[in-house]
C-alpha cells in the first residue's frame, strides 16, 4: 500500500490483506538497512488474525521515497504522520533495533496513541563502535558482512526462515546490499552510515521512557552481540518493561521466527 507522508510516497506492507483502519492496528518498524520484508511472517499472521497491519519501509528504504531520517526524533514524527495518512488513531508499535528507538520515541511523543510498545533487539544508548562507523563509511559492503556476522548467532539456524534450505546470512546480506544500492547518499554519506549514525547519536531514550504510558515488552537475543541483553537494564527499568529473552542473535525475526511470533502475540494480549 502507498501513502503520502510529508509530501513523499511511503510504502507499507499490509500482510497480504487489505488494510482496515477499523481493526486493532499493529505497526512494524525495521532496523538499519532493512525494509518491511523482515516482518513477513509476523505481518501475515497478525493480518490474518484480526489486525490491521502496517509494516513500513522507512524513508529511502524499500519502496519509500527519501531522503532518509537523520535522527530518531524525525523518524518518530514520520511514523506518527504515517498513522495519520492511514487513518489510524491508536496502534501497537513494534520495532527492531533502530526501529525500536523510533517506536519508543513515537510512543513518548504521542502516548495517547500507543496501545502497546514492543522493542526487539534494542538497547539504550545504542552506541556504534567507531571502527564499524568508519567501515560503514569507507567500505559499506564490508560493514554489511561484519554486521551479518555479529547479528546471527548460528551458521545454519534450523528450522530456517523463511523456509528449509534458506541461508540466513546470505539472504540478510542480499537484502542489505539491495537497500544500500537503492538508498543513495545524503550529505555525501551512504544509507548504512546514516542509519548507524542515527542509532549512535540518539540521547533521548530515558527521557522518552518517562513519557511512555502503554505496556512495554522487550524481546532480546541471549547471544546478541549488537545490542547485548545485559545493556538493556536501565531502559527496561525505566519503562517497567516485561523482558523476554530468546536463544538468538540480533536478527531475532529470522533466527527464531516461531518464538518471535509467540512473544509478540503475548505482548499484545
Amino acid at each position: 500500500m502507498k501513502l503520502q507522508v510529508h509530501g513523499r510516497t511511503a510504502q507499507v506492507y499490509t500482510g497480504g490483506k487489505a488494510f482496515d483502519a477499523a481493526l486493532p492496528c499493529l505497526v512494524f518498524v525495521h532496523g538499519a538497512l532493512h525494509d518491511h520484508s523482515v516482518w513477513t511472517l509476523l505481518a501475515r499472521w497478525f493480518a490474518h488474525h484480526g489486525h490491521g497491519v502496517l509494516a513500513v519501509d522507512l524513508p529511502a528504504h524499500g519502496g519509500s521515497e527519501g531522503p532518509p531520517c537523520t535522527d530518531v526524533e524525525s523518524g518518530a514524527d514520520w511514523l506518527l504522520a504515517l498513522l495519520d495518512a492511514a487513518g489510524v488513531r491508536r496502534a501497537a508499535l513494534a520495532g527492531h533495533s533502530l526501529g525500536s528507538l523510533i517506536a519508543l520515541e513515537a510512543a513518548a511523543r504521542a502516548p495517547e496513541r500507543a496501545t502497546r510498545l514492543v522493542m526487539i533487539g534494542c538497547t539504550f544508548p545504542m552506541k556504534v563502535s567507531e571502527a564499524l562507523l568508519t567501515t560503514a563509511r569507507e567500505r559499506p559492503w564490508a560493514a554489511i558482512d561484519m554486521v551479518n556476522a555479529f547479528s546471527i548467532s548460528t551458521h545454519a539456524a534450523k528450522p530456517s526462515y523463511p523456509g528449509p534450505g534458506m541461508w540466513l546470512h546470505g539472504s540478510n546480506r542480499a537484502l542489505m546490499r539491495r537497500t544500500l544500492a537503492a538508498g543513495g547518499t545524503t550529505e555525501g554519506r551512504n544509507l548504512f552510515e546514516v542509519d548507524f549514525a542515527v542509532c549512535d547519536r540518539y540521547r533521548g531514550g530515558l527521557d522518552a521512557a518517562a513519557r511512555v504510558a502503554c505496556p512495554v515488552t522487550m524481546v532480546l537475543g541471549e547471544a546478541d552481540q549488537m545490542t547485548p541483553a545485559r545493556s538493556t537494564r536501565d531502559l527496561a527499568a525505566a519503562l517497567k518493561a516485561r523482558v523476554r529473552q530468546l536463544p538468538s542473535g540480533h536478527h531475532l525475526m529470522a533466527e527464531q521466527p516461531d518464538e518471535m511470533l509467540a512473544a509478540v502475540r503475548q505482548a499484545l494480549e
